[in-house]
């Protein structure tokens, strides 16, 4: 095992070169024969993040989100390229690395499905051979952090998503990981759950610098949490800045649901195209695009009618910019 000195600390936490996954497949051709495909996951990626970073990692189903991070912490050995993590390869030094990350599946757990949560604190602080006092401290931490209390004593099984995923983020941040690596984290949460999660990690960053590398198909997860973005299309890389350039790369329409507090006639607001109208007017939806018009003037226009009691606005789907991206 590769001792702690003998691995970098102030090179980038992660270092992609060329790196490719493939898969054999096989697809019907005809009614009784199948031939074996070739399928290129990831498809040529090169990046680098460096440490104290928060990067979403983002694109479409099935653009290769999963099988790069699967590359990343050794679970999956590259077809071609290079790869290192913390300064470690991540196959050859898996055992090294386990203790240098901490990864979070939203849809599989590292908990101990029969045994109360904190149980499963306990255990994970003795594979990563922290000391009982300093185990003990970190565990305290992160239940005040992420107010886990009131469920510490319950069987993982028995605890709803929200809790469990607060869980598995704490868990995962036991041994203080020099990189946090984030799959889906807020899938399947309610607002309040997502927010509470969010507001833990920004502060988790602040004090401990902690690199994040984040997955997600929710954009508020990405406008919380990251300063980067890496937009991923069949494989590949198709988009590395911040999240306002990527806005500005792809400028598609928003639309802008606008609550009043009493039912008002349809508006014709400029620069907009009314998509929908409920209830008698209390709820109405207009659609632009960013180029020829703001939210701001919508929302003063809306204003002028009628006072407004709520708002959403609906930003495009990742799918659609990841998609127009890849027309480019």
């Amino acid at each position: 095992m590769t001792s702690t000195g003998d691995v970098p600390t102030d090179g980038p936490i992660i270092e992609i070169t060329d790196l490719r996954r493939e898969f054999v497949v096989r697809r019907k051709a005809g009614r009784w024969r199948r031939r074996k495909q070739v399928v290129a996951a990831v498809d040529g990626i090169s990046c680098r993040v460096q440490p104290g970073e928060a990067v979403g990692y983002i694109g479409a189903n099935g653009a290769g989100k999963s099988t790069t991070i699967k590359m990343l912490t050794g679970i999956l050995v590259p077809s071609a390229g290079t790869v290192t993590t913390c300064g470690l390869r991540p196959v050859q030094q898996r055992k090294e690395l386990a203790r240098r990350i901490g990864v979070v599946f939203g849809q599989r757990t590292q908990l101990w499905w029969d045994l109360p949560l904190r149980e499963s604190f306990t255990i994970l602080g003795a594979i990563h051979r922290l000391g009982r006092r300093a185990a003990d401290e970190r565990i305290e931490q992160l239940i005040s952090e992420l107010e886990l209390d009131d469920f510490l004593d319950t069987p993982v099984r028995q605890l709803s998503l929200g809790q469990r995923m607060r869980g598995e983020v704490a868990a995962a941040l036991v041994h203080r990981p020099r990189l946090l690596i984030l799959d889906e984290p807020t899938i399947g949460l309610d607002m309040i759950s997502k927010e509470r999660l969010r507001q833990f990690l920004v502060a988790e960053r602040a004090e401990h610098g902690t690199t994040l590398l984040l997955t997600t198909h929710d954009m508020g997860d990405i406008e919380r949490l990251c300063e980067r973005v890496l937009v991923v299309d069949h494989g590949r890389i198709v988009h590395d800045g911040r999240l306002a350039d990527l806005r500005r790369t792809v400028a598609l329409d928003r639309t802008l649901v606008i609550d009043f507090e009493e039912p008002r006639a349809p508006l014709d607001i400029p620069g907009t195209e009314r998509v929908a109208v409920e209830a008698d007017g209390l709820r109405q939806s207009y659609r632009f695009h960013p180029g020829r018009t703001t939210a701001a003037r919508v929302l003063a226009e809306a204003s002028a009618h009628g006072a407004v009691r709520d708002l959403t606005m609906e930003e495009p789907a990742i799918e659609d910019i990841v998609r127009t991206l890849y027309r480019r």
